[in-house]
């Protein structure tokens, strides 16, 4: 016979006994606890009312770390934790607004997986060591790869998210201490076709216009740019126009029926990589009907002959059946495009992620200066910049160019940089090194054996990822420094060195409309994490090099301060521009010493950096994908960003309420191709390229896409994009085409 002895709950202390925090977690699992120390509220000084537990002793002014837009935001600080955020309302840029990233940015900070101390590989994992034998090992592991094999056997590869005098003291190390050419940063794999568009159509980088312009044009055009999921700051701007009486037309040109296509008066869902035709097409239309504003392409532009007679390849009939748009809408497009007072036409990752992205942001150019729109309220060819400094990089960085916008092949431009360094001009390099995807095919040749990457995670962001593991893990030395470990990336490094992250760090930004504000430190990074800043003083002070290229420099300040030097008088002029005047609100370049307020636009008197002042018209024939759908493969993929995260999220993957709002990647399959397939809504299913697979990803049956295509974020390492995406370039940018492959899709069936 069994015994049944009553058995009484305990609480943790025996019968008898009360447990005030036992009680609390059985309530929990009840779903009856009150958390009241979680929801009762206090006063704070500056915005009234809110949670307790987000009154901070001190708000601390800073720029947002995510995207281009340049938010201004107000860090809620108490103790070393940074407990709340709250957008600027005096920055002009958001007027106290954030998109869901920003308002959960300060979590990131202190989640887990941050990188806390040196650590080196070794057979039974990474072991902890200190600064001083990790910054000894990094150097004694280029020497001896320079030694052996050159110079150029070493790379760097950077990130878009340091800090302006980060970036500046970063090129200077890489090119004149340990003197290798092959730098570049993750900015290629995003707007490199934008800073090269520029260049070829008015002789610099620099976005001619700026955020206000979007509120003042007559007619907005969005080209492959879906700035309501990418740049939701950039949407509330747009909805200040459409709030106007006479608000703008919004034409929105994009493949898939995003969020902002539901915004526009005119949505061409264009057959992808057909918008060279549209875009010729278009500029034809404004020709035939009359809508040039002749006098101003007379004095302000060359090769408007040749593009006349180019254009002529490309009639109304002939566009639309390529494009598969109706007639009507290309012609109403050009119409509102034509007749506008004002256009501005803005682009993203939808134009620059292609073998022919530069060329197409020419074509984009081509149509701003055909209407009169570069450097007038309102009107502008404007590239919307991905990471938020991006921007500084392309002016400080030494990658695609020296510093301020000079050039390499340039005499004069290396023997003013060889002046103000005082330097010997023999040591300023003549031409650009390897971009990205060259340095990585310098790995697979076995030229690059040492690579020290800075803030970037190319084991889920490059393409072809099957091919770049291959290469990276047959480095004789991979250095990872980054704010977080283990990441896909740091995971295959020999040496992980920890950086301080946005918030821990001080310096400045630089956004899309070339708006310089001030970032800063809220607390200490943790462990022995140290802002990039110093380790590269650090470094350049063990390779010899410091007295030399950093004479006296303590502080981030020190290097502004040069740069503002070495700017003064370039298109980017901050000469004008001091961290007193940035604590007390941001300024746009050019902001030259004698008048600092006046950058609010570019080439306002029609004269450009060129030799003769003049803009160039570009006659540009479409190119076809790199890559097309077959029998085998019938699918094109699309691939792009969602609001919840942020690039491979490394940081947003640690916020829960972001990670909650989209856990896992999925497919989006329009509904004929889901019957065909014989799939539905949460099955899963894998996809094939000729490249790599995704094993198990989720269906979304959407008419978002169109048949033939489908689309998959790349935020998501577990079902990782870049497994099937196409390692093929711009030849003129260098920039990654991670629009168009073929792929196939399979069904596995539901869960």
């Amino acid at each position: 016979m069994v015994n049944r002895k009553r058995i009484e709950p305990s609480l943790g202390r025996g019968a008898g006994h009360s447990d005030p925090r036992g009680r609390a977690r059985l309530l929990d699992v009840l779903g009856l606890s009150t958390h009241p120390e979680d929801f009762t509220y206090g006063r704070d000084p500056r915005f009234g009312v809110l949670a307790r537990a987000k009154i901070p002793d001190r708000w601390i002014p800073t720029t947002c770390g995510y995207c281009s837009v340049g938010c201004g935001m107000l860090l809620g600080v108490r103790g070393n934790s940074v407990v709340s955020v709250r957008g600027d309302p005096d920055h002009p840029v958001n007027e106290g607004k954030l998109c869901p990233k920003g308002l959960a940015e300060h979590v990131a900070i202190s989640a887990p997986g941050r990188a806390l101390y040196p650590a080196r590989k070794s057979l039974s994992g990474f072991r902890r060591i200190s600064w001083d034998e990790a910054l000894e090992l990094f150097l004694t592991q280029v020497k001896a790869i320079q030694d052996r094999q050159g110079k150029e056997s070493f790379a760097v590869l950077s990130t878009g998210q340091l800090v302006t005098e980060e970036f500046y003291t970063l090129g200077k190390l890489v090119q004149l201490g340990f003197q290798t050419p092959h730098y570049d940063g993750n900015t290629t794999l995003c707007m490199a076709s934008a800073v090269a568009g520029y260049k070829r159509s008015f002789g610099s980088d620099g976005p001619p216009g700026n955020y206000e312009d979007i509120e003042r044009a007559d007619v907005v055009m969005l080209i492959g740019a879906n700035i309501a999921d990418n740049h939701p700051i950039l949407a509330y701007r747009l909805f200040k126009n459409l709030d106007r009486p006479d608000r703008a037309r919004v034409i929105v040109v994009d493949p898939r029926v995003t969020k902002t296509a539901l915004l526009a008066d005119h949505f061409l869902a264009l057959r992808p990589r057909t918008d060279v035709y549209l875009l010729n097409g278009l500029a034809h239309l404004l020709i035939r009907q009359g809508w040039v504003k002749e006098d101003y392409v007379r004095r302000h532009t060359r090769g408007y002959d040749e593009l006349r007679r180019h254009i002529e390849h490309y009639p109304l009939q002939h566009v639309a059946r390529v494009t598969r748009l109706p007639e009507s809408l290309i012609f109403e497009t050009a119409r509102a495009i034509g007749t506008a007072r004002s256009a501005f036409f803005a682009w993203t990752m939808g134009v620059n992620h292609s073998t022919q992205g530069t060329e197409t942001v020419n074509a984009i150019i081509n149509l701003a200066l055909l209407t009169g729109n570069v450097g007038v309220p309102g009107g502008s060819p404007f590239s919307i910049t991905g990471q938020c400094n991006a921007m500084g990089s392309r002016e400080t960085s030494f990658t695609s160019s020296l510093p301020g916008y000079r050039k390499f092949e340039r005499v004069e431009d290396r023997r003013d940089l060889a002046q103000l360094w005082s330097l010997p001009e023999s040591s300023i390099p003549r031409q650009r090194g390897l971009a990205y995807p060259d340095i990585i095919q310098g790995v697979v040749d076995g030229r690059i054996r040492g690579l020290w990457i800075i803030g970037t995670n190319p084991f889920v962001s490059y393409p072809d990822q099957n091919r770049l593991r291959k290469a990276l893990r047959g480095l004789e030395f991979l250095a990872v420094q980054d704010g977080y470990h283990p990441t896909p990336t740091s995971e295959a490094a020999h040496l992980v060195l920890p950086a301080a992250i946005w918030g821990e760090k001080e310096g400045t930004y630089t956004n899309s409309e070339r708006r310089v504000s001030k970032v800063n430190a809220a607390v200490r990074p943790p462990g022995e994490a140290r802002p990039d800043f110093e380790i590269f003083l650090d470094l350049a002070r063990r390779l010899g090099a410091g007295d030399t290229l950093f004479p006296g420099w303590q502080m981030p300040r020190d290097a502004f301060d040069e740069w503002r030097r070495v700017s003064r008088g370039r298109l980017c002029d901050y000469s004008g521009i001091t961290y007193e005047k940035l604590e007390h609100g941001t300024l746009q370049w050019p902001a030259p010493e004698a008048d600092p307020m006046n950058g609010d636009r570019l080439y306002t008197a029609g004269r450009f950096e060129t030799e003769d002042g003049k803009a160039s018209l570009f006659s540009v024939r479409s190119q076809l994908p790199p890559e097309e759908p077959d029998g085998d493969y019938p699918y094109l993929l699309n691939t792009g960003r969602i609001v919840e995260h942020w690039h491979t999220r490394t940081k947003t993957g640690k916020v829960p309420i972001l990670e909650q709002a989209a856990p896992e990647a999925w497919i989006e399959i329009n509904p004929r191709d889901a019957e065909r397939l014989r799939v539905g809504d949460q099955d899963r299913v894998s996809v094939r390229s000729r490249r790599g697979s995704i094993d198990h990803i989720r269906v979304r049956v959407t008419s978002t896409v169109g048949p033939g295509q489908v689309f998959i974020p790349f935020h998501f390492e577990e079902a990782n994009a870049n497994n099937l995406t196409i390692d093929a370039s711009d030849p003129i940018s260098r920039e990654p085409n991670f629009k168009q492959c073929a792929v196939r899709v399979e069904r596995i069936g539901p869960e």
